[in-house]
């Protein structure tokens, strides 16, 4: 089911307005990828783009087309390791905070 485009503004005004709401979801983002679903990891993280520095924005961090960017988060993208990796590291240096992964059993 797509999502409205109400429910989208929604989610970026929240984002822009609650910090610990924006790290939440970018948290979200990269533990849907560490679980194996790679697509709702990637919607997820797009969102956070979208609401936070933008596609143009990050494409002047990681030297890479903002299209390109967008290209490899889309549904049908699919992002080598690398870009995916460097991505999440210039979003986390913007951020002004290391993710971190810790094991549960």
């Amino acid at each position: 089911m797509a999502l409205t485009r109400d429910f989208k503004e929604t989610v970026q005004a929240r984002v822009r307005r609650d910090p610990e709401f924006r790290v939440r979801l970018l948290k979200e983002g990269v533990d849907c990828m560490l679980a194996g679903d790679i697509d709702t990891g990637k919607l997820v993280l797009r969102d956070y783009i979208n609401a936070t520095i933008g596609f143009s924005g990050l494409g002047e961090l990681t030297h890479k087309q903002p299209k390109s960017l967008m290209r490899m988060l889309s549904p049908s993208g699919n992002p080598h390791a690398r870009n995916l990796f460097e991505i999440i590291g210039c979003i986390q240096r913007h951020e002004g905070l290391q993710l971190e992964v810790k094991s549960v059993r």
